[in-house]
């Protein structure tokens, strides 16, 4: 956990809840995925920004929305990403007025019934991870090929950022409004894996508390993972050059993002 040194600061209310879905062929996860989220905050709205799913993601997404006014559709044109899905959904939120933005998977691997001890947590964070790495953290079903990745990745952007976080790559997270906007969010432009890192270190060099809640990820049951080798070798490249950046930059006696 990293306290930015923010640890005593007084938090003011933390104002509505949007939880942002980003969808590509998920017909087969949407619709429970939305129900579980709608059962577990009802307060909270959703926004599903699919980015023009072939089978029909969009449409179903549609459907649901016209039925319940706490769910919204962003329709996006095309597969540009997770990264990208991500920050046309934080600009939406933030133009409609939320104090609150989350991330979630459509796949169920992010368990929608632990969002409430997230939204919790951040009544006196500015950001909040949900973490599979902290103690009470753990997976369910992943082979162990993938988790060595997973792991792998953590550490090797902890130790060359300095980030003092657990679970780096994770991507069910929590931030306050005013988090999202001073991260320079205008310049991110990494995806993935890569994009959960950058959120997270920015916010750890910016000096926002950070704050991780153990979760239990479990592997999704339907449709294909979208993690790719592109994916990996992104996030290896970009991180290992922000850590040279960042090293030169503090020889240099200026921070850099």
């Amino acid at each position: 956990m990293n306290d930015g040194g923010q640890g005593q600061r007084r938090y003011g209310p933390l104002g509505n809840a949007l939880v942002i879905i980003p969808t590509y062929n998920e017909a087969e996860n949407i619709k429970p995925i939305v129900a579980r989220v709608r059962e577990s905050v009802p307060d909270a709205d959703i926004l599903v920004a699919d980015d023009n799913s072939p089978d029909g993601t969009g449409k179903l997404a549609d459907e649901l929305a016209a039925d319940d006014t706490h769910v919204h559709v962003l329709h996006r044109t095309g597969k540009e990403g997770l990264g990208a899905a991500y920050l046309a959904g934080f600009r939406w939120g933030i133009e409609h007025g939320y104090g609150v933005l989350v991330e979630m998977d459509a796949d169920g691997s992010h368990r929608p019934e632990e969002l409430p001890r997230l939204l919790t947590a951040l009544k006196s964070a500015d950001l909040v991870l949900g973490s599979r790495w902290v103690p009470g953290g753990r997976i369910v079903n992943w082979p162990k090929s993938r988790e060595f990745l997973s792991r792998g990745a953590s550490v090797y952007s902890r130790l060359l950022l300095g980030v003092p976080i657990r679970d780096v790559t994770g991507g069910f997270r929590a931030f306050r409004k005013e988090t999202l906007e001073g991260l320079g969010l205008e310049d991110v432009a990494s995806q993935g894996y890569c994009f959960q890192i950058d959120l997270a270190r920015r916010a750890v060099e910016t000096g926002f508390h950070v704050v991780e809640v153990p979760i239990t990820f479990v592997e999704r049951e339907h449709g294909d993972s979208k993690m790719s080798r592109d994916i990996v070798v992104e996030a290896l490249w970009r991180v290992t050059a922000w850590g040279v950046g960042t090293r030169a930059g503090r020889l240099l006696g200026r921070k850099r993002l």
